[in-house]
């Protein structure tokens, strides 16, 4: 079924607002095409990066010229959420999660601002095509220890959303995965409970694995100095794994620094087959079905019109 029309903005944010200093900012070439489809199971393609920013269309058919099905399309806070599900309802190719992040929650709760988002993030949780919420979770590196505990509310509150709508969650970790382990073992995780961007070692996986809960790889994966990740990679159930870009950040070697997109998923997989020592093609296959038990198949609701929520009030 063809994509809606839409009136998205291509971009609303730049990462030039988030980071400063010296990268390279040209697009890496593409790599030879997956033989067996996959897909990115976490960008952020409201980013415009680079010397030639892309589009979320140009994103898509980049990466579908190289073997990558889709994209779940993740937002971070209200304006970024809408803007997630409504890219989700208008093109196939794309599914999305919606939730405050745990950077943005503390602040929001400071400005008393923090419950009437994360009615927002409900609705939006409701909406077809809104298979997680995410990203959310702790994050000690960044929030300093007086606001830990506004964090881990807004946490739980994410938590329920997705229970309470049956859907998945993708979790931001950093610096906090024994709290992280310790929040969804006290109120009890979503069937299906998602690690993005996988920053642990083989202990960390261990107890993912015995709770079930998945473990999403980016290009970190590939880094030189990344062997502890690529032990817990290793240590992982095959049926718990997926891969990611986490666009624009953390593009694979040999393009390290470099504006990412989700057709540089193929860099990455082949990484992790080599790490796996298994055939490219049939993990591939796996991390295809992976992703379709975490989020169902792309094509289970069709693109639609939007709704007033999507849209704003």
């Amino acid at each position: 079924m063809a994509a809606a029309e839409s009136d998205l903005p291509a971009h609303i944010r730049a990462r030039g607002d988030l980071e400063a200093g010296d990268r390279a900012v040209s697009y890496p070439p593409a790599p030879a095409p997956l033989a067996v489809g996959a897909y990115d199971n976490h960008a952020h393609l409201e980013f415009a990066d680079g010397d030639n920013p892309m589009d979320y269309r140009e994103h898509l058919d980049m990466a579908g010229s190289v073997g990558v099905l889709g994209v779940i399309q993740v937002g971070t806070d209200v304006e970024t959420s809408r803007w997630s599900a409504q890219l989700a309802h208008t093109e196939p190719r794309v599914l999305a999660a919606v939730a405050i992040h745990p950077n943005e929650a503390p602040v929001l709760h400071q400005a008393g601002e923090l419950d009437a988002a994360l009615g927002v993030i409900d609705e939006l949780a409701g909406l077809p095509r809104v298979v997680a919420v995410g990203e959310t979770g702790l994050d000690f590196f960044r929030t300093p220890p007086e606001l830990h505990d506004a964090q881990k509310d807004a946490f739980r509150a994410h938590i329920e959303i997705a229970k309470k709508h049956g859907i998945a969650l993708q979790i931001h970790d950093r610096d906090a995965h024994d709290a992280v382990v310790g929040v969804l073992l006290e109120v009890g995780a979503p069937e299906r409970t998602v690690f993005h961007c996988f920053s642990g070692d083989a202990a960390l996986a261990e107890v993912l694995a015995e709770h079930g809960w998945y473990a999403s790889f980016a290009g970190t994966v590939s880094f030189k100095n990344s062997d502890g990740l690529r032990d817990a990679l290793r240590a992982m159930p095959r049926s718990q794994i997926l891969i990611e870009t986490d666009t624009p950040f953390l593009t694979p070697i040999p393009y390290r620094g470099r504006p990412n997109s989700p057709y540089m998923i193929p860099y990455t997989l082949r990484s992790m087959a080599e790490t796996l020592e298994m055939d490219e093609n049939l993990l591939a296959a796996q991390l295809t079905d992976n992703t379709t038990d975490v989020y169902g198949r792309f094509d289970d609701h069709p693109p639609t019109q939007l709704g007033s929520v999507l849209r704003g009030r």
